[in-house]
């Protein structure tokens, strides 16, 4: 037996592994296209500011890990998946047969269409070699301007004010993290970012990039305003890189479809990370979760399935996203937005940075926000997972929603 896989990310890097233990004879490839060991992109920021060094962004730091367990390590792009021949083309021409096939090609960059997006010091912070380039000119004083305070945008942000930067933020939404935030704690952000010197336009747009001089740009932005910046980062969002696939018959959508053991729609290949459409927890609908938690789960599934362990069924991704902004600690979980008919509780307090935000259908946790309050993390998505019935203390919570910890062993002991 050949296992392929293509994507040398998270996901694939598990999925690898996993296979390794369920089947001790395989052939196990894994294809990254980067001229890189398999590395995490959410290690990228800490290798800006120097707190890490190449290596420690690497998935697995010592350098006979793949070998030891008998993975190849391709570094190549592949350009077609002929799924009646089951064969993969690389872009050099060459080819490789595999006898089941996962798909872990992860996400891209998303270039907005802004005119001058494409001239010299602007940067996706997506690779290795992004973060080298974007790591010398962020020194102390440089002048960045960050395009989006998205999850990602807002990562790449701590490491580019830690790093010296005068850092201006520009994001089109009406607060920060507009896909994880509702509008009192994506204020609340945004002002915990303003008092620690950053500069954020939100409801603004950059309407052209300029060249100004040998080596500035000039950032003009939608209110006719300018900014001159050394330096330009992108962080407007990721698209599932699944255009490899268009003269194929594995259908596609959002990303790529899967059922409940990530296959696709062609017998043998499977998909997983942030290029599959998979099962959503909380609204038992198919979508891309571009998050790691879900990419990381995604490929120990597809490996057991791969492998012939059909009863490992894929239960849902909770959608969950938890995010570091300068020592703010901040958290989303499943549907934080609400849902209809359903109600809420908050807690606001934005003179201390604290918020918490409830989201119930009938008496179940569906969904929370929370901001500075990071003890109850683990609380908020294990009701959420277990769909435990709060009873009485759904009220409760209502009255006062910091009484989470308790409403979560009470109706735990219900439940033993």
């Amino acid at each position: 037996m050949h296992y392929v896989i293509i994507g040398a990310g998270p996901s694939g890097v598990i999925a690898a592994e996993t296979l390794r233990k369920l089947d001790a004879d395989a052939d196990i490839t894994l294809i990254g296209n980067e001229q890189e060991a398999p590395y995490s992109r959410m290690a990228l920021p800490y290798f800006l500011v120097r707190k890490i060094p190449e290596q420690g962004t690497y998935l697995r730091t010592s350098a006979g890990h793949f070998s030891d367990l008998r993975i190849a390590v391709l570094k190549q792009h592949v350009s077609q998946v002929h799924t009646t021949a089951q064969r993969l083309t690389f872009a050099d021409g060459t080819q490789l047969a595999y006898d089941k096939l996962l798909i872990a090609t992860g996400s891209s960059p998303v270039t907005p269409p802004i005119p001058g997006i494409d001239l010299p010091g602007i940067y996706h912070c997506w690779t290795l070699a992004d973060a080298r380039a974007i790591a010398q000119c962020a020194v102390p004083g440089a002048r960045v301007v960050l395009l989006g305070a998205g999850f990602i945008g807002c990562i790449i942000l701590e490491a580019l004010v830690k790093s010296g930067a005068e850092l201006t933020v520009v994001e089109m939404g009406d607060r920060m993290v507009p896909r994880m935030m509702n509008e009192r704690a994506g204020g609340l952000i945004k002002q915990w970012c303003a008092a620690k010197g950053v500069k954020v336009c939100t409801s603004m747009r950059i309407s052209g990039i300029a060249a100004d001089g040998a080596d500035a740009l000039r950032i003009s932005l939608s209110d006719g305003s300018c900014i001159p910046a050394d330096m330009l980062v992108a962080a407007a969002g990721v698209k599932p890189n699944i255009d490899f696939l268009q003269d194929c018959a594995i259908k596609t959508d959002q990303g790529i479809l899967i059922n409940r053991q990530m296959q696709t729609s062609v017998a043998g290949v499977y998909a997983a990370g942030d290029v599959a459409q998979g099962l959503d927890f909380s609204t038992g609908e198919y979508a891309v979760q571009a998050i790691q938690p879900t990419a990381s789960e995604h490929g120990q599934l597809a490996a057991k399935n791969m492998a012939g362990l059909r009863q490992a069924l894929h239960q849902g991704s909770v959608n969950m996203n938890v995010l570091d902004t300068l020592g703010l600690i901040s958290s989303s979980f499943g549907l934080w937005r609400g849902v209809n008919g359903g109600e809420m509780a908050e807690h606001y307090d934005p003179e201390h940075y604290r918020y918490l935000n409830l989201q119930f259908q009938d008496d179940r946790l569906v969904g929370a926000t929370s901001i500075g309050l990071t003890q109850h993390i683990g609380i908020l998505r294990g009701l959420i997972q277990s769909k435990i019935s709060l009873g009485v203390w759904k009220e409760r919570l209502q009255q006062d929603p910091s009484r989470i910890m308790e409403a979560y062993l009470a109706a735990s002991q219900v439940l033993t």
